[in-house]
């Protein structure tokens, strides 16, 4: 009877320190967040664009937009937002599901920050968290070209001039 109850209470022991640790986790989703989004957010779910009332989805990397009174997803946004400018227009962080639901609770709420320009985005950030961020077209319609540093072989040092291009004098 005894090793019933002392295995029962181990096993149950073992099950809750796995509920436990699966209730404390922290996400962090910065390289996920595009180089256009605003900085100074571990994790954002969603941007609200109030210039066009609508909204980006950053882990599928979709916007959504109003369409015939229907929100639709896409991977841009439709012609008709033609002159949108995602890195000069402001966002606004959205940690909620489905936003696009309460829609008019977010457009009341954020109407101000309409035509701002002020915002600070990740492409453009100095912090050290945004070093390594990842750079490249996420369905934004514009390409962003990364140059690399080539590595040059110094085998042949003695050959190099001063200015290090390969050349001899």
């Amino acid at each position: 009877m005894k090793k019933i109850i002392l295995t029962a209470a181990i096993l149950l022991s073992c099950l809750s320190v796995k509920i436990a640790s699966a209730q404390i986790s922290l996400s962090i989703n910065i390289g996920n967040q595009p180089e256009w989004g605003p900085t100074g957010y571990d994790h954002a779910d969603y941007y609200y664009l109030p210039d066009v009332d609508s909204y980006y989805d950053i882990n599928a990397h979709q916007y959504v937009y109003l369409n015939n009174n229907v929100w639709v997803h896409g991977a841009a946004l439709p012609p008709r937002f033609g002159n949108y400018d995602v890195y000069h227009s402001y966002k606004v962080v959205v940690n909620q599901p489905t936003p696009w639901v309460h829609n008019d609770v977010i457009r009341r709420k954020y109407v101000s920050y309409r035509g701002r320009r002020d915002q600070t985005i990740i492409r453009d950030s100095k912090e050290v968290k945004y070093t390594n961020h990842w750079r490249g077209d996420r369905g934004n319609g514009r390409r962003v070209v990364v140059h690399k540093t080539v590595k040059e072989d110094h085998r042949d040092d003695d050959h190099r001039d001063h200015h290090g291009d390969g050349h001899r004098n």
